[in-house]
């Protein structure tokens, strides 16, 4: 299962087409709008910029969280609609409207999570519009009218570490409202606690599997564990293993919702299936480094690629479907962040904490009539 990180060809890295600079502090997470040339960045001095992308400009900021606080994650999402998502270590999270001369000088409305951890949240990634609701078991916050009625106007859930560092909660962001703990909150004493030995929940991704119409949750933790969880069972998680010796950092899912991809601490990028029937994982490639600690990872909406933001600078481009690597790019100086991919394929992006923001076009979306990707590799 093991491979190598190291693509097998020596010419040259690409260099980034373009490289966004502007922020002052470090650049903590990046992500493209949905349908619109505009891509917004979040630093550790709380200020959130949107971009665009055609001129590589800067179109207007606000100062989002507080200075101390930072903003730690951003993200968008076609349910959202023109709006973006901040999450400062605040214990906030502030939603805003994109409007024609850049991003709305006032939140539209703030989310009081009270968590302050470092995971990033997740907005439900889905490959269709959701057309039923969330259904819970018992103990759940919110009445089971309030869920059906807000899941008929779209299904806008937002997952985060929870105010118990070990749990996951999800929010609903139209009203500002938690919908639910993982484990619940009633099941907090029992002997056997299912994430209260795991540590701290260090990522999260929300996803509704094709032809679900329900939510399930991937969370990892500290001790390198990845657990699954359905939201209609949210007592005890549905598998769990433990790809990772040391804290697990970052976790993406596909565009089918069937697999995904994790880094963390230690030396190895991990990917995995998911198989949804028996709610297993099933892992189909380890990748060994030369330098450990990924602090991010994406895989592109067409499922062809996957990216990873390194500790050591690097940012590492991999074929998702066989696992091997295809590039390994230099630009940054200091550690990698995050990595996303535009919704059209066509760009990646890249931030780091030397307050930077770097987009590169790899192996660009091919027509139907041609097969595979590019071989044409770079070396690291």
């Amino acid at each position: 299962m093991a491979g190598a990180e190291n693509p097998p060809s020596r010419r040259p890295a690409p260099d980034p087409i373009a490289v966004l600079r502007g922020h002052r502090a470090a650049v903590n997470d990046v992500c493209f709008h949905p349908s619109l040339p505009l891509i917004f960045s979040g630093a550790a001095d709380g200020e959130l910029r949107v971009w665009d992308t055609a001129s590589h400009r800067t179109i207007s900021s606000v100062w989002a969280h507080g200075e101390s606080a930072g903003v730690y994650a951003v993200a968008t999402s076609s349910r959202l609609g023109n709006k973006v998502i901040s999450q400062g270590r605040d214990g906030s999270c502030k939603c805003w409207a994109i409007e024609e001369a850049g991003i709305s000088r006032k939140p539209l409305f703030t989310i009081r999570t009270s968590t302050y951890h470092f995971c990033k949240m997740s907005l439900v990634k889905s490959t269709y519009d959701i057309q039923s609701g969330l259904s819970f078991s018992t103990g759940h916050i919110e009445p089971q009218s309030t869920i059906t009625e807000k899941h008929e106007q779209g299904l806008n859930i937002m997952a985060i570490a929870g105010q118990e560092s070990s749990q996951v909660e999800l929010w609903d962001i139209a009203s500002a409202r938690k919908v639910l703990c993982l484990p619940e909150t009633c099941s907090a004493d029992m002997t056997e606690h299912p994430t209260k030995q795991r540590g701290i929940c260090m990522a999260v991704q929300a996803f509704s599997p094709c032809g679900g119409g329900y939510v399930n949750i991937l969370s990892s933790y500290e001790d390198g564990s990845t657990l699954l969880w359905d939201v209609r069972n949210p007592g005890l998680p549905v598998s769990s293993v433990k790809y990772h010796s040391e804290s697990a950092l970052s976790i993406a899912i596909d565009g089918l919702c069937n697999g995904g991809i994790s880094g963390g601490a230690d030396d190895k990028i991990v990917m995995f299936a998911l198989d949804h029937q028996k709610g297993e994982f099933i892992l189909r490639k380890e990748i060994k480094l030369e330098r450990p600690g990924i602090a991010g990872t994406a895989i592109r909406p067409d499922n062809k690629i996957a990216a990873t933001a390194g500790w050591d600078h690097r940012i590492r481009v991999y074929s998702y479907c066989k696992g091997n690597a295809l590039a390994v790019l230099k630009y940054h100086s200091a550690s990698c962040n995050a990595v996303t991919f535009s919704s059209d394929c066509k760009l990646l992006a890249s931030c780091s904490a030397d307050t930077t923001v770097a987009l590169w076009e790899l192996y660009p979306p091919k027509a139907s009539s041609e097969v595979g990707i590019s071989t044409r590799e770079v070396s690291n």
